[in-house]
């Protein structure tokens, strides 16, 4: 399993895949859905929208082959999670038709990825990691520390984005999703990352840092 979903076990695909390990070879949708996901999600966060868009589209068609909308529910988070992560917010379409059929911490991690306000039974309900930043956006004290405990670097910038999105995202934080996404060579949300720190340097009045920030801009917007 990749380690850069492991935040997202409770809500994901892949958890359901993981029941599996050590039994019986799983039915053939199974290997091919996750296979799809994985590369779904490494192309959207490298900055290719055209194979992501096959990706998930392919691992959509594997997963609705059993009939359960409430994994396809699943499919479609991932995806919208992926976009949060890059601070591409906006209504996640894919699963809102799909909330009907969804089970409860499917509903509340779908209000989390646009920065809703939840209640404490409802942010129970999500991945441990993912808890301290629902808990600062409903209205409890965002901290540095609370991002720095979050180990899977995907959650990590998606906790990051929330809070960015809820506008309590402190510069430190900022710097810390820039410095994930630099690490994982994940060009995507670098590049969103980095263009918030360089409207922040502009409006700041920080002519060296700006420049900086532009210079970094250029280099990754150049390695495609």
């Amino acid at each position: 399993m990749r380690a850069s979903l492991q935040g997202l076990l409770l809500v994901t695909l892949v958890a359901v895949l993981a029941a599996c390990a050590g039994g019986p070879p799983p039915p053939d949708w199974q290997s091919n859905a996750k296979g799809a996901i994985d590369s779904a999600l490494a192309a959207y966060l490298a900055g290719d929208s055209r194979d992501q868009g096959s990706d998930f589209e392919r691992a959509r068609s594997e997963v609705a082959r059993t009939g359960r909308a409430d994994l396809v529910a699943r499919v479609e988070l991932m995806r919208c999670a992926a976009r949060v992560a890059s601070l591409a917010f906006g209504p996640c379409d894919g699963f809102e038709t799909l909330r009907a059929d969804a089970a409860a911490p499917e509903r509340v991690y779908a209000d989390y990825l646009a920065a809703r306000k939840l209640s404490r039974d409802d942010i129970e309900r999500l991945p441990p990691a993912h808890r301290s930043a629902a808990t600062a956006v409903a209205g409890g004290a965002a901290t540095q520390a609370g991002v720095q405990a979050i180990d899977d670097p995907l959650s990590r910038l998606i906790a990051i984005a929330v809070l960015f999105e809820a506008g309590q995202a402190s510069p430190d934080m900022m710097t810390q999703a820039v410095d994930t996404a630099s690490a994982r060579g994940w060009r995507r949300p670098l590049l969103a990352w980095l263009k918030v720190q360089a409207l922040r340097a502009e409006r700041g009045g920080a002519a060296d840092e700006l420049q900086r920030l532009r210079r970094r801009i250029e280099l990754v917007e150049g390695a495609k």
